[in-house]
């Protein structure tokens, strides 16, 4: 089958297409055949070296760790699922950014790695949501779900989890202000129901903010990490919350505690979307609950392209380059 592989971290460049051999699913495996591949910052930064990796990891190695598709085969002792059946995943065993291996025509997965897609989600859209979507709920329903009248700044919000936080928060009645890169963005961001579109490239985003809400905002939700994250602590509200789930501009710097309590002893919070992903029973309860949201109305994934596996090189500096609003898929 066809595989991307890097067999040294770099560039895009690093990406190539070559030949490899899948064996047949073992026992409590499941062949899949990928119809959609989700293309994940953490996939750049396997394929960069990432700040987060700290053993060197085997190459050479097949990114990519969501993806939807049918099954194509099953292992001995795998009773769940059946030739034919739609399926998805996000993440193996252990960290999200090791067991890489979505970037390829074909994979075998463990089968309890695999989640049901329901006749009214498209497999673009259920690879566009589980991983970005369990982000999502890990911040509303664990950590500061939203309530009616609350004032929360999203960093990203046109991004593939800015996006949906903006929408779900929005629908739970919160006042929400976005950042974003451009005008096509903000234009995104207020139609996922963001009440403020902040293009941070032409407006400081703390000055911005604080005309929008004096007080404070009750909440900031930043996937963006070391451009944004400290400087959020100066337009949050006394007793506000900050969390922190992606490191787009890189590794938010260490944080001296005295000065959340300086700043209006605030909280701050780093999601670990393992404990969705790690656990089958999680893994399916929270996807059945954010393919009923979409099913509803209440969620939309934003395809914002798609691209020929062929040419993830190209996505790869599309995504770098902050191209576009929503996720970005992969079609094998």
């Amino acid at each position: 089958m066809k595989a991307i592989r890097i067999h040294a971290h770099g560039g895009p460049e690093a990406l190539v297409a070559d030949d490899v051999e899948i064996a047949d699913p073992g026992p409590g495996d499941v062949r899949v055949r990928h119809t959609a591949i989700a293309l994940n910052f953490s996939d750049i930064n396997v394929r960069r070296g990432g700040f987060y990796q700290q053993e060197p990891m085997p190459m050479p190695l097949i990114p990519g760790n969501e993806a939807a598709g049918v099954v194509a085969s099953v292992g001995d002792g795998v009773t769940d699922w059946r030739v034919g059946d739609r399926v998805a995943y996000a993440g193996m065993h252990g960290p999200f950014y090791r067991n890489t291996g979505a970037y390829a025509q074909e994979r075998n997965v463990p089968a309890d790695r695999l989640v049901a897609i329901p006749e009214c989600v498209s497999d673009r859209v259920a690879c566009g949501l589980l991983l970005k979507g369990a982000t999502a709920a890990s911040i509303i329903e664990r950590i500061f779900p939203p309530r009616e009248g609350q004032t929360i700044l999203v960093h990203a919000a046109a991004s593939g989890v800015g996006s949906i936080l903006t929408r779900w928060a929005a629908h739970l009645g919160a006042i929400v202000i976005g950042t974003v890169g451009n005008r096509d963005k903000a234009r995104a961001a207020l139609a996922n129901g963001a009440a403020h579109a902040i293009l941070y490239r032409e407006q400081d985003f703390v000055t911005q903010v604080k005309k929008i809400a004096p007080l404070g905002v009750h909440a900031v939700f930043d996937g963006v990490g070391k451009d944004t994250f400290v400087r959020s602590f100066d337009c949050t509200a006394p007793f506000g919350t900050l969390v922190n789930y992606g490191n787009a501009s890189g590794h938010v710097p260490p944080i001296d505690m005295i000065d959340l309590a300086q700043k209006g002893s605030l909280s701050i919070c780093r999601p670990a979307v393992s404990y969705f992903l790690n656990d089958a029973a999680r893994l399916r309860a929270v996807a059945e609950r954010l393919f009923a949201l979409v099913q509803s109305g209440v969620l939309a994934v934003d395809i914002a392209a798609t691209y020929r596996l062929e040419d993830v090189a190209q996505a790869h500096r599309d995504a770098e380059a902050g191209k576009h609003a929503g996720s970005v898929v992969l079609l094998p």
